[in-house]
């Protein structure tokens, strides 16, 4: 069986759950756009160095087979994304703050890997917007916003660790 099945020549792709659909459909802008995260956080694997960080971005990408699961089906998805995911990320998120000091701006992309982090944090935040978008239309679970919410913060902070592990975590002042 080949991957190019021929079917999405007319602009048209199936759904998880078998509906046909076409290709800017807000459905799959959104689970595209998570996607796009997953490759990015795939190649930012490649750069970091702190095994932590590696760690917890290979977990994310699991997760992001959840919540892109979620966003193409109609309906009920039997392995989405749940509270104790958002919980899980959410405790994360503190943790990792307890270990950064912020006193003032962070310049962005100090290291390769944080640059590569930052990107995948941007393309977090377009997924967010697009679930949102899809939101007004269709039926999309409250974990899944929080999830996507959360993961930007939480990326946000990989990143930080990245640079602060090489000293070059630098905050500046508002100017």
């Amino acid at each position: 069986m080949s991957i190019s099945t021929k079917g999405g020549d007319k602009g048209k792709t199936s759904l998880w759950s078998g509906e046909r659909v076409a290709k800017n459909n807000a459905r799959v802008e959104a689970y595209g756009t998570i996607d796009e995260l997953n490759s990015h956080l795939g190649e930012a694997k490649h750069y970091v160095k702190v095994q932590k960080v590696k760690e917890i971005i290979e977990r994310i990408q699991h997760d992001l087979f959840r919540v892109g699961g979620s966003l193409a089906t109609v309906g009920v998805f039997s392995k989405a994304i749940e509270k104790y995911h958002v919980d899980h990320i959410t405790n994360m998120v503190y943790e990792l703050e307890r270990d950064l000091e912020f006193k003032g701006f962070v310049v962005l992309g100090m290291t390769v890997q944080s640059a590569k982090l930052d990107i995948a944090r941007a393309v977090t935040r377009r997924a967010e917007r697009r679930i949102l978008s899809l939101a007004d239309e269709a039926e999309i679970g409250e974990e899944i916003k929080e999830y996507v919410n959360r993961l930007s913060d939480l990326i946000y902070l990989l990143a930080r660790i990245e640079e602060k592990a090489e000293g070059k975590l630098k905050l500046e002042e508002w100017r």
